[in-house]
């Protein structure tokens, strides 16, 4: 059961266990039995969801710069990460073997949608970074612009001889 589903959890099993053979076995024996058998219980990666044409134009990109050296001194990355203020709190696990972390069933796919929380940008370069900026309401392209990168990335950007600018949706 927790091989097909890998969020299940050992007290499900135990519940499961026990309505087909009318037997209770704890849920820490299922733990540990699933111990035994090489899984364990760990958070999942988490993930957006990537369309076949998102795989394709990053593979495309990391191919085009796969014998760069002292060229990744030059890039600057921006993205931004999201504080839930309403959302789990990370303690969801799924069952896997050792190496199993970018399967696609031990990983928790998400979009990010309206929900309470805090949402900060910034850039990072090989050995620096810009401040966070706080972004309150909905990011539009003006906004992203206005509010970030000329205030903050382009100032940052101007302190490298040759910068090339890797945005985060591209």
């Amino acid at each position: 059961m927790a091989v097909t589903d890998r969020s299940v959890t050992s007290r499900t099993i135990a519940q499961h266990i026990e309505s087909v053979t009318h037997h209770s076995v704890p849920a820490r024996t299922i733990r540990r039995r699933l111990q035994q058998s090489g899984l364990s219980a760990r958070r999942p990666l988490l993930g957006l969801f990537l369309t076949q044409n998102h795989r394709r134009l990053r593979h495309q990109w990391c191919d085009e710069r796969r014998m760069w050296a002292a060229e990744w001194n030059e890039v600057v990355f921006t993205d931004k990460s999201r504080i839930c203020l309403q959302q789990h709190d990370s303690r969801i696990r799924v069952w896997r073997h050792h190496g199993e972390r970018m399967l696609n069933s031990c990983v928790m796919h998400h979009h990010t949608g309206p929900a309470s929380g805090i949402v900060v940008r910034g850039a990072i370069g090989y050995l620096s970074r810009t401040p966070l900026v706080r972004i309150a309401g909905t990011l539009n392209s003006q906004r992203y612009i206005s509010e970030e990168l000329e205030p903050v990335v382009l100032p940052y950007i101007q302190g490298f001889a040759t910068a090339i600018f890797q945005q985060d949706n591209a």
